[in-house]
């Protein structure tokens, strides 16, 4: 019994592979180090999400967004949790992943069509294997666990990803889904990114726990602990999860300690809940730099990749704006569409009084 409780413990400090400096940390390492043409990748698109979170917040300031909730800061665990999936795998995103799902290949408009108002999800999720951004906190974690748990039924081999922030891990959900998780094996990775905030709410509102992944044991759930500032070990944790997962160990818990340096979304001022010195100290920790230092003194980045990143990095941003600069051709009455298999009485209601709306419109112009 001591034995199975001690392989479900995570690490006692977060898992590190470089400094802050981006420096490499001696010492033997529990996990396999990546490698560096996978690292060199995950540069690449840490360099282009920055930029596509700058641009995408820029665009709120124009009135292009509704809203947008940067992930600034936490940019190795939004690349790392996608580029340790295969095409085949799933990923079940929050509001907070859409530099995540740019990584992935996704289309930046049909990303940002949910947060511009103009879809509930505008991309595919059949065909990138990636569920629609949630909201809600948590409930994306019980959809990923029973995905998953279909997926070992069917032995098709594939894992599901699931991001959660640190307030979610305070919802129902997030404990049923590991619960369920647990008990039927399901190939699931849950990945905390506890950027120390739940909107205003500091971690220490949010558990009495030692640390976030210590809620994975009480579900018999293999843990573990991350810098999630550090790309390096992001990947190697993560890496380690998924493959955990894949060979029929059942479900993985990851927590990443990182830090969003924006405020929750364009509608909030971190300023009213935290201190430019703690956003500063975490400035220190930036994971691009880090990642970039290291592989500058192995010999793996030069300044011509440096300067091709940049260029593909303003070049993915101006297609960004020009294409969100054009307006979007909207069909209203596709409000009502996949709400309803049967549409209820209501959902009739209201789809004829838009109807007669349009028409009224129409007739006037």
């Amino acid at each position: 019994m001591t034995d199975r409780v001690e392989a479900l413990l995570p690490s006692a400090e977060p898992v590190r592979f470089l400094t802050d400096s981006g420096a490499a940390v001696r010492g033997r390492q529990r996990y396999a180090a990546p490698d560096p043409e996978l690292l060199r990748r995950a540069h690449r698109a840490m360099v282009v999400g920055r930029r596509f979170d700058a641009q995408a917040t820029a665009l709120t300031k124009q009135g292009r967004l509704a809203v947008y909730p940067s992930s600034h800061g936490q940019e190795a665990c939004q690349v790392g949790s996608v580029l340790v999936l295969e095409d085949g795998d799933w990923f079940f995103p929050t509001y907070r992943e859409s530099m995540a799902l740019v990584s992935r290949g996704i289309d930046p408009v049909e990303v940002l069509s949910l947060l511009r108002g103009d879809a509930h999800c505008g991309y595919d999720p059949r065909r990138h294997h990636t569920a629609a951004q949630c909201t809600p906190l948590a409930t994306q974690t019980v959809h990923a666990a029973g995905l998953a748990y279909a997926e070992r039924r069917k032995g098709t081999g594939r894992v599901a990803l699931a991001c959660v922030g640190d307030g979610a891990t305070s919802e129902g959900d997030f404990h049923e889904a590991l619960n369920f998780a647990a008990v039927f094996k399901a190939p699931v990775v849950f990945l905390v990114q506890n950027n120390q905030y739940a909107i205003s709410v500091p971690l220490e509102r949010q558990t009495a726990a030692p640390s976030l992944a210590y809620k994975g044991i009480g579900y018999g759930v293999r843990s573990e602990r991350v810098d999630g500032n550090d790309p390096v070990a992001v990947l190697a944790v993560l890496s380690a999860a998924v493959e955990h997962a894949r060979s029929g160990h059942g479900p993985f818990l990851v927590e990443a300690h990182t830090y969003r340096l924006e405020s929750h979304t364009n509608a909030d001022d971190a300023s009213r809940y935290r201190t430019d010195a703690e956003a500063e100290e975490w400035r220190g920790r930036d994971p691009i730099t880090r990642l970039e230092n290291y592989l500058r003194r192995r010999g793996h980045l030069t300044d011509e990749d440096l300067a091709a990143a940049s260029a593909e990095a303003e070049e993915f941003a101006e297609r960004l704006r020009t294409r969100m600069n054009t307006d979007p051709e909207l069909a209203p009455m596709g409000l009502f569409e996949h709400v309803y298999g049967t549409p209820t009485p209501q959902l009739d209601e209201q789809r004829a009084r838009l109807h007669a709306e349009l028409q009224a419109e129409e007739a006037l112009s």
